[in-house]
């Protein structure tokens, strides 16, 4: 039997407070899917970006990450700053995966934890759509998921990427639906 999970990813502080004014609003959409997820005994997975103190897993060469160790301390993601984003907090059986590049999937247990629970099905939301969206959409498109990507619970700081990816490039792997038409389907 198939079995479905809500990815909640890069939702956490640092990340979300560089959203700004559509911060707020996101976190509202991504609260509401969780308690859909939770009302529907649907699993959750946030997965955050963590990394060791000094950042030694981040290499010059990598032109997203390695600007990570320029910024200020409010904004770290090493493995003593905040999970997730206060808002919206894991609770009860909800797992916290932590990865260390872009796609859920990458330096992370993400897949042995989806392989040894069953779970064939995806519903993705998170920061940013052409980011941590993107990426493990299409990892797990190859690897064979049921995708879906909650529109409203996904954000991006280019609104004409945001909106080409949802409505042109993710159709062709995923539905693309909105967090309150998913919660229809759980019922």
């Amino acid at each position: 039997m198939s079995k479905t999970v809500l990815l909640v990813m890069d939702v956490q502080k640092g990340i979300i407070d560089g959203l700004g004014e559509k911060g707020e609003n996101y976190l509202e959409h991504v609260k509401q899917a969780v308690n859909y997820a939770h009302q529907a005994t649907v699993p959750v997975f946030f997965v955050v970006v963590r990394f060791r103190k000094g950042y030694p897993e981040l290499s010059p060469n990598n032109k997203m990450f390695s600007a990570i160790k320029n910024r200020s301390s409010s904004f770290s993601m090493e493995e003593t700053s905040p999970l997730t984003d206060p808002l919206i907090e894991p609770q009860g059986s909800d797992l916290v995966i932590a990865k260390k590049r872009v796609s859920a999937f990458a330096g992370s247990d993400l897949e042995m934890l989806l392989n040894a629970q069953g779970i064939t099905k995806l519903v993705l939301c998170g920061v940013s759509t052409s980011g941590v969206v993107l990426s493990t959409l299409r990892y797990a498109a190859d690897k064979d998921y049921h995708l879906k990507v909650l529109s409203d619970c996904c954000v991006d700081h280019d609104e004409e990427v945001h909106k080409i990816l949802l409505d042109k490039v993710f159709p062709r792997q995923a539905e693309v639906m909105t967090s309150t038409d998913w919660a229809k389907t759980l019922q």
